[in-house]
């Protein structure tokens, strides 16, 4: 087995949090984005699923190779010689808003649905509490390597906003939940604001937020 020697600045973590999206019913995954193969890889090892991913780094494609059974090198277009309606669960793991045109992604991504089948996505959100304070008390928007402020993201999305993702995707949401909360601080005035404004400050909790989407079908129960 390959050893996890490469330069992306990206860590190499199974997203334990985005595991329970998985349906155990799960035969066949393909993971965009799927770096090093390590989510795949928990997958595989907790359903004994066959999990296919996309990756554009050569390198992490080269090492992820050694952990599903298959691996396209590029980005997630047509190009891809994908099969269509063959997977069952297609994760987007903080990818789309690195894409120029997530929608259309999303779009292909359907295609490559069987009928029944889920799009786990995890996305950045942007109303996270040390994001809003950086904004609101350094009066800045300081790009970062890594993190909700990634100098390589092309679109930021909220828990508001996420959801319109699907619009015209031939896609529904089933369910949107806030994973990876972070904002408890020994901060006494932190901790009274989200005793005064529970409601409103909610959903800053969460450093991404998990949608679970599903195809679309019309009144007869066909998909699109």
């Amino acid at each position: 087995m390959d050893c996890l020697k490469h330069d992306s600045i990206y860590t190499d973590t199974p997203r334990s949090e985005m595991l329970a999206f998985i349906p155990s019913s799960v035969h066949r995954l393909l993971d965009i984005g799927c770096h090093t193969g390590q989510f795949g890889h928990a997958v595989k090892k907790k359903y004994g699923a066959e999990v296919w991913g996309v990756e554009p780094d050569a390198e992490t494609a080269r090492i992820a190779s050694n952990y599903l059974d298959e691996v396209f090198h590029g980005y997630f277009s047509e190009d891809l010689a994908l099969p269509e309606k063959y997977f069952d669960v297609i994760s987007f793991n903080d990818v789309l808003e690195h894409i120029p045109d997530p929608w259309a992604a999303l779009r292909l991504a359907a295609g490559k649905l069987k009928p029944g089948g889920r799009i786990v996505i995890s996305i950045p959100n942007l109303r996270h509490i040390d994001n809003l304070l950086h904004i609101l008390v350094d009066k800045d928007f300081n790009y970062e390597a890594i993190g909700i402020r990634d100098r390589t993201h092309l679109r930021f999305f909220t828990k508001k906003s996420a959801p319109k993702l699907l619009a015209g995707t031939g896609l529904k949401l089933v369910e949107l939940k806030g994973i990876n909360e972070e904002w408890w601080t020994e901060s006494i005035v932190r901790r009274i604001a989200f005793r005064l404004f529970p409601k409103y400050l909610e959903d800053t909790k969460y450093v991404q937020y998990a949608m679970v989407a599903e195809l679309l079908q019309d009144d007869a129960g066909i998909v699109p």
